[in-house]
């Protein structure tokens, strides 16, 4: 099993392209279920999730292409499609649900498994299957599979989510696409990964309206355009990458972004003293000798985001006096704090909340990654450690850091993959 070795103390220093984001590329997929025409989705991050979604739209009968060297997906579903979505392919990456919505809206049947992911607590799809359920769907759950059926198709309705969930919406965003009628979806979730996936689908012909802050009208139709589309950037390895520059006292330049779909977490940022400079398409990062402690929670977006949340809270650690974080998203997402302490950080947990006691001197150790964020909210404190850590499990991080060694150790960290 693989993992990272890291030397700390060393400052991160230099450029760092952002890629692509994953929790776009992966709904845009999941949405060519529903067309015919080709496809050409470009910036698209080489990672396992991404790479899973395309073994798994192979698997149901898409013709797709991955181009790794140019970070391109071709997409040609030229036949009918299978609508049986396996457990082998949907067991490592919760987004595999996604294609629930299209296969339904499409073939008027689906049989997709019951979603794996990151072991943070339980993220019931019972909004997504309430749903669609309103729409006219006939939904079991058998064996494991969510078995659905909507014979004479799906039809459009009012649908109020009763809680903000990005799945959720994006599903159901996307079925909506195909089904009759119009469809009014309420309490949706805002994130810009969302708004992407909204272009994406308006570009390739589909109704859709935003009417109010939390409102998204779509009208249904039958007929789609060929399309190429760029990706949005991934914020989450913007973010992580501004703390990796101002836990080391380091000078970064982050590229292929936009700063304003990241105003709430440079704010945040900016508050415990670190210094962002922000251009167009660039942010330019450096770090003061004290941080500021601070006191904040995650929310939905525009709110900090859950992705962050780990990440932030090694920065906490090196901050003057106390900071705290409440967590109101997910349950379960203090994983890494058991590690954290281990390399001697001072951090207390109550309930969602947790109370991180600043200016804590880190030491490397062996490191268990136990999901994504906590994986590599490890890896930011291996950065900042005295002496040798070692990070284990690091598929985890496969799934979400396109090259994280390689763009670390060129701006000056040492790090490296073991085998």
């Amino acid at each position: 099993m693989q993992k990272l070795e890291i030397k700390g103390g060393r400052k991160i220093s230099g450029t760092i392209v952002i890629s692509g984001s994953k929790n776009a590329t992966l709904p845009i997929l999941a949405s060519t279920i529903l067309t015919n025409k080709k496809i050409i989705i470009t910036n698209a991050p080489i990672l396992r999730d991404v790479e899973t979604m395309v073994d798994l739209l192979s698997t149901i009968g898409s013709t797709i292409k991955l181009n790794k060297k140019e970070k391109k997906i071709e997409i040609f579903n030229q036949k009918t499609l299978k609508t049986f979505a396996p457990y082998h392919l949907l067991k490592t990456m919760r987004a595999g649900v996604l294609v629930l919505g299209p296969l339904l809206a499409k073939y008027g049947m689906a049989k997709v498994s019951l979603p794996g992911g990151c072991a943070i607590g339980p993220r019931p799809i019972n909004l997504h299957l309430d749903a669609l359920k309103k729409m006219g769907a006939n939904i079991k759950i058998k064996n494991g599979y969510i078995v659905a059926s909507a014979k004479k198709g799906l039809k459009g309705c009012f649908i109020k989510f009763p809680k903000i969930s990005v799945g959720a919406t994006e599903n159901i965003l996307i079925a909506s696409c195909f089904a009759k009628g119009k469809t009014k979806l309420r309490n949706c979730a805002l994130e810009p990964e969302v708004q992407d996936l909204i272009n994406f689908l308006k570009k390739l012909g589909c109704k859709i309206s935003r009417v109010g802050k939390r409102s998204i009208d779509v009208t249904g139709v039958e007929k789609l355009k060929p399309i190429t589309y760029r990706v949005i950037f991934d914020r989450i390895e913007a973010g992580t990458y501004i703390i990796a520059a101002a836990l080391t006292n380091g000078r970064l330049k982050i590229t292929n972004i936009d700063p304003k779909v990241m105003s709430t977490e440079i704010n945040l940022l900016h508050k415990m003293g670190v210094k962002i400079i922000r251009k167009k398409n660039y942010v330019i990062v450096s770090c003061p000798k004290k941080l500021k402690s601070i006191h904040t929670m995650t929310k939905p977006y525009p709110g900090l985001p859950t992705d962050l949340q780990a990440q932030i809270m090694v920065l906490m650690t090196k901050a003057e006096g106390i900071s705290t974080i409440r967590e109101t998203i997910f349950e379960n997402r203090f994983m890494h704090v058991s590690e954290l302490r281990r390399m001697g950080a001072h951090i207390e947990i109550r309930g969602n909340k947790a109370k991180i006691i600043g200016k804590s001197k880190l030491n490397g150790a062996e490191l268990m990654a136990t999901d994504l964020r906590a994986s590599v909210s490890l890896v930011l404190a291996g950065l900042v450690a005295s002496n040798k850590t070692i990070v284990n499990r690091i598929y985890h991080l496969d799934r979400g850091y396109e090259n994280i060694e390689t763009k670390l150790s060129n701006c000056g960290a040492q790090i490296r993959r073991l085998k």
